[in-house]
């Protein structure tokens, strides 16, 4: 079925495709002399038991070592020969592989992104020095004061979901991993209908629909099992009390101070536009509530970032904040107080226009590449199984009023219990 998705912004109008094999292909022309094919797998960490934590991102390093027609670095020397970029990203809830390319390249390079991403060999000896590159990477993670930081606030704000893990895995898991796992896991998620193929660029649609269904043709594997079924997991309930976690790190120069919310996900979306327009009136741009009160006036801080983040199945409202250690309990207290506020006075209406005003240019910033609309357009059909919500955000949070952002503070937001994670410097 193709259908041009109506009712949206002249800014976007992409068009869906669903192949019988379930693969969904997004394409859109648009005149930047570019193309941007990226391919999202609707796989990431979450779906991994504890006993292979990490294998969707080792994954990820090994797509690129080869395939039965492309021998190890050969995919990268065409890229490079022809001026093109490729990256890839992993995260709790997909894989993203992407190439940018000129538009008079696109039908060669296409399908080899295709091949190596559906049909990777991973040979043992590359997995075995790939798993070298991972376990350094994961060395340099718990290295870096700002992952730790995060890692251990992500395990405070979930007692149970995977999202409490951190993507790159544990040591001990990866050093145990065998390339048949590998294998197997990438054989199972792997296939077309957990992949949304978007290209945007100038060339006209229907040459990018025939060139990425051309390369799904020729290299795609013949069969294909049912996708696995993600274990059950269950949302967390709220904080019932403040769950306090604190701990020394000797290579900080202040102290770090994170409270954390669980919130609504994107399986909930209708739920989350309230509180990004929250942590926009917090803490985003100099003159939003933490940041003049902390930072600007009373000096507290010498920085402060509230985010809403939304996994696919729960979310966190995350207040981070760096300050003296003796400021540390004045800081959460305020930042407490900021919280009581919300929950008792409207918030008014000059801070919400700041907020609508912001998301709006966002918006317009971010399409102004092919790169930035693939990424929109898959990040939501993958995600949200919906392309709507991406087109519509802004909309959205033009309706958000003083009332709604009462009642989220008061459903999400308790001043009495979150949990908070303390990094002090020794």
């Amino acid at each position: 079925m193709t259908s041009t998705l109506r009712k949206l912004p002249r800014l976007n109008a992409p068009k869906l495709h669903t192949l019988p094999n379930g693969l969904t292909i997004i394409v859109e022309q648009m005149p930047v002399e570019a193309v941007n094919l990226s391919l999202w797998i609707d796989v990431g960490s979450s779906v991994e038991p504890d006993a292979i934590n990490g294998m969707a991102h080792f994954l990820e390093h090994m797509i690129f070592k080869g395939t039965e027609r492309l021998a190890s670095g050969e995919f990268e020397r065409h890229i490079e020969e022809r001026g093109a970029v490729t990256n890839a990203a992993t995260s709790q809830d997909y894989t993203h592989y992407y190439i940018n390319t000129a538009p008079q390249d696109f039908a060669k390079l296409a399908p080899l992104q295709i091949d190596v991403v559906l049909n990777a060999s991973i040979p043992d000896e590359a997995f075995e020095r790939e798993r070298f590159v991972v376990l350094e990477e994961i060395k340099r993670s718990e290295d870096n004061p700002r992952r730790r930081t995060f890692r251990r606030a992500m395990e405070t704000a979930f007692a149970e979901l995977p999202y409490r893990r951190p993507v790159l895995g544990p040591e001990s898991v990866i050093s145990q991993l065998t390339p048949q796992q590998m294998r197997d896991f990438h054989a199972s998620w792997y296939q077309p209908q957990s992949i949304t193929a978007v290209a945007v660029g100038n060339l006209p649609e229907e040459q990018l629909i025939e060139t990425i269904v051309e390369g799904f043709n020729q290299l795609e594997k013949t069969s294909h099992s049912p996708l696995p079924t993600p274990r059950p997991l269950n949302l967390e309930p709220a904080f019932t009390e403040i769950v306090r976690r604190e701990f020394v790190d000797e290579s900080l120069q202040q102290a770090r101070l994170i409270m954390v919310w669980r919130v609504p996900g994107l399986n909930q979306l209708e739920q989350t536009y309230g509180l990004d327009v929250l942590a926009g009136i917090l803490a985003h741009g100099r003159t939003s509530r933490l940041v003049q009160d902390l930072r600007e006036e009373r000096g507290l801080v010498t920085s402060i970032s509230v985010s809403n983040m939304s996994n696919r199945l729960q979310g966190t409202f995350y207040i981070s904040a760096k300050c003296a250690i003796e400021d540390l309990q004045a800081v959460e207290e305020a930042i407490a107080q900021h919280i009581r506020k919300l929950q008792t006075e409207l918030v008014t209406e000059k801070e919400i226009a700041r907020v609508r005003k912001r998301v709006a240019n966002r918006f317009i910033f971010g399409n102004e590449t092919p790169s930035d609309r693939a990424g929109l357009y898959g990040f939501y059909q993958s995600l949200v199984g919906d392309l709507e919500p991406a087109f519509n955000y802004p909309a959205h949070i033009q309706t958000q009023e003083a009332p709604d952002l009462l009642l989220a503070a008061n459903q999400y937001l308790c001043p009495e219990a979150y949990g908070v994670v303390v990094m002090k410097p020794a």
